[in-house]
């Protein structure tokens, strides 16, 4: 499912000079806190089970696995090198022994961890994919979700369905597409995804994030 330049693989020598860092969009600190933080006011906390959709090189990461209980944090990539990155900032953090189980695989299969989860998160990755790779990843949630529990995403939002032109956003000034990669989405569209994998979705809009996303809430709550 390598749909753009995030499938490349990072050198040893670029893990080491911390190029992961700038591979998956910089601002790491910043980033990393904020989705750290937010999930923190939605109630997060260290006993729950955690899945890190999209973790990367643990920009996030760091931040949960400190929090959580050993063995609570869960974080899945599509690509090795970050992973292995990601592992490498562990090391640095000294957080090894909080045995955070990491995962690298392309069609979003959360159910291979074996285990039900009580939040999950993925930051900067739906604006990364076409509609049918975000169907098939609410579809593998949906099944990876304890009752009520919810999928924390974000995406750019665009103001109309099928909104064809090139949109910037504010803050950060990134341009985005629709049909291209970085895509934006109007969230009619996002609910018709989450229909499409029988999820509820709600609008939680702006979270602080310097690029403009806004945040969506999933979930297969039945009450």
């Amino acid at each position: 499912m390598d749909v753009n330049a995030y499938g490349r693989q990072l050198l040893s020598a670029e893990i080491d000079r911390k190029e992961h860092r700038n591979f998956v969009g910089g601002l790491w600190e910043e980033i990393g806190i904020l989705q750290f933080n937010f999930l923190k006011d939605q109630g997060l906390q260290p006993h729950h089970q955690l899945m890190d959709v999209g973790c990367g090189a643990l920009r996030g990461g760091v931040h949960f696995i400190r929090y959580l209980d050993p063995e609570h944090y869960y974080g899945i990539d599509i690509n090795a090198s970050l992973i292995e990155a990601g592992k490498r900032e562990l090391g640095e953090a000294k957080l090894e022994h909080k045995m955070p189980h990491l995962l690298v695989n392309d069609k979003f299969e959360l159910g291979r961890f074996g285990t039900m989860f009580d939040y999950a998160v993925a930051v900067s990755v739906f604006t990364h994919l076409p509609m049918n790779h975000i169907v098939r990843c609410l579809v593998e949630a949906r099944k990876a979700l304890r009752p009520k529990a919810r999928l924390f995403a974000s995406y750019f939002e665009a103001p109309t369905q099928a909104y064809l032109d090139p949109l910037q956003h504010v803050p950060g000034d990134i341009v985005t597409n629709c049909d291209a990669d970085p895509y934006h989405y109007a969230f009619e569209e996002v609910q018709w995804m989450a229909g499409a994998a029988r999820m509820k979705v709600e609008r939680v809009g702006v979270w602080g994030h310097p690029r403009g996303q806004i945040m969506a809430a999933f979930s297969n709550d039945k009450s």
